[in-house]
């Protein structure tokens, strides 16, 4: 039977085995275009961009995040038994105890953001808060100090800088070709090495973007598995994970507040009764999570 250690530390491998996969990727297809568009500056000006982009993202994302989910403080005298889970938990877990943020939204839900564990946001919308007793919410709220105690967000934008990357690449070199620069390329070197590197280099500019994004939810549906078992570990009670999971994907209400660029923050998709390939999705499926909390031994 799984417990709850080896669990969190086979999603831990599986992770870094995913990202060293996705490095080596992105480091090839830099080669590729490179080597198609004999200019190694611009694979330069690539990373410096998307390195600069991301730094400004993930200082200022989770602002950013709170602002577009209309998402407002919560006070100790506010809240004092919400605050009060947060902060036992957070002592648990040595961690500093976040900020806590609430959405005014009737469809149960939370995420937790912030670039470190100093500056970590908890948010929980007022349906969830309103529809789990507290071993749930304990559940809900191990999970997402989880995120922050693995620095999920600090991964997430280290992978949104990667994936940036090879979007941005691809579509430089898709105008690089489109104006000419594919043809005069072949009539100043000749030779099959030029021809076989610049049919390479088309084909992965438009499979590339699509693979790495591919890669970027695999990654983050590990992720979700490690906060789950990290999060039932902290808690010593995976089942009141496992009933916050049920009751949340059983509750049919959608955010009003959800969006493309957030939906992934969530401890469940925030998009309901939208039927999405698993390929596609940011969350690993609910009766997964829910079976692997319910096979963990303690």
């Amino acid at each position: 039977m799984a417990t709850l250690y080896n669990e969190a530390d086979k999603n831990t491998r599986l992770t870094w085995v995913y990202i060293a996969g996705f490095l080596v990727f992105v480091i090839g297809i830099g080669y590729v275009f490179s080597q198609a568009m004999d200019n190694s500056a611009i694979l330069v000006a690539a990373v410096v961009f998307s390195v600069a982009m991301s730094f400004a993202s993930y200082w200022w994302s989770d602002k950013m995040v709170l602002a577009m989910s209309g998402a407002h403080e919560v006070t100790h005298e506010d809240g004092r038994e919400i605050y009060h889970i947060v902060e036992n938990l957070s002592i648990t877990a040595g961690l500093p105890v976040p900020k806590i943020y609430v959405i005014n939204d009737p469809s149960p839900n939370a995420f937790a953001t912030g670039r470190d564990p100093e500056h970590a946001v908890v948010c929980l919308t007022t349906g969830i808060i309103e529809k789990l007793n507290k071993t749930e919410l304990e559940g809900v709220i191990a999970h997402e100090l989880s995120h922050v105690g693995n620095r999920d967000i600090l991964l997430s934008t280290v992978i949104v800088v990667l994936v940036g990357f090879v979007a941005l690449m691809a579509d430089w070199f898709r105008r690089w070709a489109w104006f000419g620069g594919g043809r005069r390329s072949r009539d100043d070197e000749g030779g099959q090495l030029a021809i076989i590197m610049m049919i390479l280099a088309v084909v992965f500019s438009i499979l590339a973007p699509i693979a790495a994004t591919l890669m970027q939810l695999a990654i983050s549906r590990k992720r979700e598995y490690l906060a789950d078992a990290d999060g039932a570990l902290l808690t010593r009670y995976p089942e009141g994970l496992a009933s916050a999971l049920e009751k949340i994907s059983a509750d049919p209400t959608p955010m009003s507040h959800a969006n493309r660029a957030t939906a992934h923050l969530f401890i469940a998709n925030p998009f309901k009764g939208k039927k999405i390939s698993s390929l596609f999705q940011t969350h690993p499926p609910i009766a997964e999570r829910i079976k692997r909390l319910r096979g963990m031994d303690v």
